[in-house]
């Protein structure tokens, strides 16, 4: 028998049919879908007569434009407005699922699907959404999709697509104090450039990727496309199970002891063969801070900017044209700079162990003067839980403010934009210009540098608090 990759034993057994020298049509077991891609395609269904094949499999959220203030108001932008509306108007009309804005199971659509045990090992998952990538902590097949094959996969719940080559990226080793999962995933990004996983699916593996937690493995899992792959995923082990396990949709008793069964079965063979492998050292990463307008262009934080020198000839251009942008120099130091707004939040580090970890290091300190900081929970239970554990009331005595569940700043697509000029930290996936609002400066980081940021109002190494 062949030995395969975890990517190889889901992809085959999902697959339809083969289009001899084409796509395979592959079956999707989870779909989800936002207000921001599903409208044109519950558009495209209306003009052909056809309703959506298994509803059941298709679940829905608001999260990309909505407000993160006053939610149980009608939502002023109306735009949003607009978009919401329709969502809500196309699930009831499909009987599809739809966790709207003051439903307790409201959030970021890849918070919620792994917090209420419907991300589940084994599976193929599609949203039209670039970061679906996320569920494949899980040991999932998951992957964004464009507005056709979001109607394609309401239609008949499969969709055409060409299988991609295979990657295995391997970190080895115990991680510096300091260090957190964002940091590992921009330091690859940074080695490896934005393209340098184009055309892979990639599996992270190694003594560092086991250490980490679920929340922690999202994370690296979220931004996989930013190095070009078509997704990311980690083999599932008994850290996933016990994540999984009593979750609001987690199969239970003895299905979940079949479901257990065949999760083991997931995991790379031994001798499974990769189109290309890479190793990474653990100790070799610090806290990283981007300094361009791509999520490659970043530095350990005691680092500097590369030298003109030290770019290769045919990226020079865009090198300056990036530095020019962000207001920056060849070889300065980004420890120090300083920052103007500093959002926590987003699909990349909106969960609960992002919020503890703030609300961790900034407790008993005091928040930077003439700084606005925006802590947006990826989700309602995110919210409700860090009212529990008294997360809230840590950062309002810090100075903080703690806002209601959605995308946010991460791609400012509501009122949460960052002015022109000026600088944030951020925590999201993407500090593409503009992408936080026309002419904002982005930088991005991990939480923990997040925070010590917000104390300072500079760009701080956490480690010097630690």
């Amino acid at each position: 028998m062949d030995s395969k990759t975890i990517f190889d034993k889901i992809w085959d057994r999902h697959i339809v049919v083969n289009i001899p020298e084409g796509p395979s049509a592959l079956y999707i077991d989870r779909h989800f879908i936002h207000e921001v891609t599903s409208p044109q395609a519950f558009g495209g269904l209306k003009e052909r007569g056809i309703s959506v094949f298994r509803p059941e499999k298709t679940v829905a959220t608001p999260d990309h434009n909505v407000p993160t203030i006053n939610q149980h108001l009608t939502i002023h932008e109306e735009l949003s407005r607009v978009q919401v509306d329709k969502l809500t108007e196309n699930c009831r009309d499909h009987n599809i699922t739809l966790y709207g804005l003051n439903n307790p199971f409201n959030g970021i659509v890849h918070v919620i699907g792994p917090e209420l045990g419907i991300t589940q090992p084994g599976m193929t998952i599609v949203c039209g959404d670039s970061h679906t990538s996320t569920h494949g902590a899980f040991g999932s097949v998951a992957f964004g999709i464009g507005t056709s094959e979001v109607e394609m996969v309401l239609a008949s719940q499969c969709v055409l697509q060409s299988k991609p080559k295979k990657m295995r990226i391997n970190i080895d080793g115990d991680l510096q104090r300091g260090v957190a999962s964002k940091d590992i995933i921009l330091y690859i990004i940074s080695q490896i450039s934005t393209g340098g996983a184009t055309g892979y699916f990639v599996e992270y593996a190694g003594s560092a990727i086991r250490s980490l937690s679920m929340e922690s493995r999202m994370t690296i899992c979220n931004m996989s496309i930013e190095m070009g792959a078509r997704g990311g995923l980690i083999a599932p082990d008994e850290v996933t199970f016990e994540y999984i396990k009593g979750r609001e949709f987690a199969p239970k008793g003895e299905q979940w002891d079949q479901k257990l069964e065949f999760w083991k079965s997931l995991p790379s063979d031994p001798d499974a063969a990769f189109d290309k492998e890479l190793f990474f050292r653990a100790g070799d990463i610090e806290p990283m801070i981007t300094y361009g307008t791509n999520p490659g262009m970043g530095t350990g934080i005691s680092g500097k900017i590369p030298s003109l020198q030290e770019i290769d000839n045919a990226s020079r251009n865009s090198f300056n044209k990036s530095l020019e942008y962000m207001g920056f120099s060849p070889g300065e130091a980004m420890e120090g700079k300083k920052v103007d707004y500093v959002f926590v939040g987003s699909c990349t580090n909106g969960r609960i162990e992002d919020l503890r970890i703030f609300a961790s290091f900034v407790k008993g300190k005091r928040k930077a003067d003439n700084l606005t900081v925006w802590i947006v929970p990826g989700s309602r239970q995110v919210e409700r839980q860090a009212e529990k554990e008294g997360i809230r009331k840590i950062l309002e005595e810090a100075g903080f403010e703690m806002r209601q569940p959605g995308c946010s700043a991460c791609l400012a697509m509501n009122e949460d934009k960052i002015p022109e000029g000026k600088y944030a930290v951020s925590t999201s996936n993407r500090n593409f210009e503009g992408r936080q609002g026309p002419g904002a400066r982005t930088m991005l980081a991990s939480p923990l540098t997040a925070a010590a940021t917000a104390i300072t109002g500079r760009v701080t190494d956490p480690r010097t608090f630690l």
